[in-house]
């Protein structure tokens, strides 16, 4: 019975792996240059194809705010091994050294992030984000996660995170990426990669598996980003009882008002689940059933359900 249940696992660790080049591509959008390389280290990871005592693999995702760093990393780890797996530290608050204490516990006894993250799993994602911020003590403990995979934490204990993927995440030479249009993406790439390696210390820098450097997102990227999150809100809203109809106007309408060149796909979200949300509320409150036709109200510059 215990070797049928293996293989079952086994089954369906490799179905994942399988889909999780399709999953990225449908979810992250504009990034098709990058995905292949996180696809190919996680695939060797899972298959145990990998050193040991050191991260199943680790990460540098480096471009502007918006264009899907952190999303990667999401739509990753929920597909190989589900939400409660994902980890996930803000390093601007880790700016001081007294902050490490709050990482391998402040005190004799104290187990810190670290310590309650090994309790609750022994596989996952660890995400940094902004670690370029972090107090340079705080970056050694992430030598040591990237280079041996182990940490001792204020209990005495050694924690072992072989079975942890790190990821880094950082704006660093955003604004290069954002304002040198007419260079090509290998020299943007380098420069890039050189700005990142001056600010994060070479040997943490080489002990990467990976550093990836995201494009802004072009128009036609947010064009799709768009009917992405249309699609998901329409679908939200049917599963609550509310199914509506779209009018080949609402698109384009929501791609003026969410749009933004520079803040990348999030302006674009918030701005699809506010319209469609309030044209939705106010037919509500007018009494209305709870189905229609989704049009856009050119005089008061919104969307209706009619």
């Amino acid at each position: 019975m215990e070797a049928m249940n293996a293989t079952t696992l086994d089954v369906q660790k490799l179905d994942r792996l399988r889909q999780v080049d399709g999953v990225l591509r449908t979810e992250i959008r504009g990034q098709n240059q990058v995905l292949p390389r996180v696809v190919s280290v996680v695939q060797r990871g899972e298959l145990s194809l990998t050193k040991p005592a050191r991260p199943r693999g680790s990460f540098l995702l480096l471009g502007p705010t918006g264009v899907g760093k952190t999303e990667t990393v999401v739509v990753l780890t929920n597909q190989i091994f589900g939400a409660e797996k994902l980890f996930r530290f803000d390093m601007s608050e880790f700016q001081t050294q007294e902050s490490l204490g709050l990482l391998l516990g402040a005190k004799l006894g104290e187990k810190g992030y670290l310590g309650a993250v090994r309790e609750r799993a022994a596989e996952g994602s660890l995400l940094f984000d902004e670690a370029e911020k972090a107090h340079p003590r705080v970056l050694d403990i992430l030598l040591q996660l990237l280079d041996a995979a182990r940490i001792t934490i204020a209990t005495g204990q050694t924690l072992d995170f072989s079975g942890f993927y790190v990821w880094l995440t950082s704006n660093i030479g955003s604004a290069e990426l954002m304002t040198l249009q007419h260079s090509n993406d290998a020299t943007l790439e380098r420069h890039v990669l050189s700005r990142a390696q001056q600010a994060l210390r070479p040997e943490i820098f080489a002990r990467i598996t990976e550093k990836l450097v995201f494009n802004r997102l072009s128009y036609e990227h947010q064009l799709e980003i768009a009917e992405k999150f249309l699609s998901r809100e329409i679908e939200f809203f049917a599963a609550r009882g509310h199914k509506l109809e779209l009018e080949k106007t609402v698109l384009p309408f929501l791609v003026r008002k969410g749009f933004h060149p520079k803040l990348g796909a999030r302006p674009m979200r918030d701005a699809v689940e506010k319209l469609v949300g309030d044209a939705l509320a106010g037919h509500l409150l007018a009494g209305k059933n709870s189905g229609g036709r989704l049009q856009v109200d050119e005089s008061r510059d919104c969307l209706i359900v009619r």
